[in-house]
């Protein structure tokens, strides 16, 4: 018996030595779901958004990115958005799109509220930072701006009371406030963020903007470990000019939100290289960050010289919202590394590249 056990030990180690001695790779096992193509909606737009979404379309096909788009047509001078494109975001969850030009006046609705309403896109999230390669007047910026998207002065709650008067209604709840607070701490949380300041005007709207006030306090003291703050709107804007370094993430209701994020993305080099999104309990649709109905100048879609990093930016955003890392990563290094090298950039950026230029650049630094 002594011996059968001593030769049965001889053989393991025999065996576990042969084992350890072979060279092999690492298999790793997906989840289940992990790398299945995502369908995308996309909605190219009016303006410059068919030159921005078609530099994404190149980008995603050369990293091979794990997603399709469906692509349909919407112009803001359409009366309502078509219900195949909102059946379209239901279904796919996740829409990519391009500015939609706003009339001014004449009682049409913009229909950038209008999708954000239907889908309830209750958060507008903008990224405003520091780019490597960009001349600023201010370092050390790093801001997201989170921004109530569903009510306030964008409810389109207006009347003529009588001729020469028309009157507006400014709409704040109680659940849209709390609703966006806990968003914002959330966010600061997840993204190991240690600021939230709230930005209002309370000292003279006190009843609405208080409201919105005390939900974001309320929310406040269950995140014991992120730093809470207030400040007015007006001081808030001179504060972003002076010493934007000294914001962290920002929770605004929907006008100020709007002002703040636009100002802020001015001051860490301009509106063209800004990504964002507005996120919803179900549904997410990505644009460029700030002015995001902006549709540029005739001059840009003509020369086709619209500046594609903001939305190339924003679908970095998507992918990683899609659970799709690895690829958010390399696209954003890519980006990064020619806004670095500075030999391809648009008029926006003090250069003179077209938008496919910048394209076939990003395309050369994923080599």
């Amino acid at each position: 018996m002594a011996s059968t056990a001593r030769s049965s030990s001889t053989l393991l180690k025999r065996f576990l030595a042969t084992r350890i001695n072979q060279s092999r790779s690492v298999t790793y096992m997906p989840r289940p779901g992990d790398g299945a193509p995502r369908a995308v909606t996309l909605i190219p737009g009016d303006g410059i958004g068919p030159l921005v979404t078609g530099a994404v379309e190149q980008v995603m096909e050369a990293i091979h990115a794990p997603v399709y788009f469906e692509k349909f047509e919407v112009h803001g001078d359409m009366k309502a958005v078509p219900p195949a494109v909102i059946e379209s975001i239901r279904k796919n969850k996740v829409c990519l799109k391009g500015g939609l030009a706003t009339p001014m006046g004449g009682g049409v609705s913009s229909l950038n509220v209008q999708l954000r309403k239907e889908l309830d896109l209750y958060a507008s999230l903008v990224n405003c930072f520091n780019l490597p390669g960009i001349t600023t007047r201010h370092n050390n910026v790093d801001i997201v701006v989170i921004r109530e998207n569903t009510e306030g002065e964008y409810s389109g709650l207006e009347h003529e009371v009588v001729p020469g008067v028309v009157e507006s209604l400014k709409v704040i709840t109680k659940f849209c406030s709390e609703r966006i607070a806990k968003y914002a701490f959330e966010y600061a949380y997840l993204n190991n963020r240690k600021k939230v300041t709230a930005v209002h005007k309370a000292n003279i709207m006190k009843l609405a903007d208080g409201l919105f006030l005390e939900s974001c306090r309320e929310v406040a003291t269950k995140y014991p470990g992120i730093k809470y703050n207030e400040i007015i709107v007006d001081n808030c804007c001179m504060q972003l000019v002076s010493k934007p370094e000294q914001f962290d993430v920002m929770v605004t209701p929907n006008l100020y939100g709007n002002l703040v994020a636009n100002t802020a993305a001015g001051i860490a080099g301009g509106t063209g290289v800004m990504p964002g999104g507005n996120v919803g309990a179900e549904h997410a649709v990505f644009e460029q960050g700030a002015s995001a109905g902006n549709v540029g100048s005739g001059k840009e879609v003509e020369e086709k010289k619209a500046n594609p990093v903001a939305l190339l930016l924003s679908s970095a955003m998507m992918l990683r919202h899609l659970q799709f890392p690895a690829f958010a990563d390399r696209l954003e290094t890519a980006v990064k590394r020619v806004i670095l090298e500075g030999q391809c950039r648009t008029h926006d950026l003090g250069g003179t590249s077209t938008t496919q230029e910048v394209v076939d650049a990003v395309l050369d630094a994923l080599n």
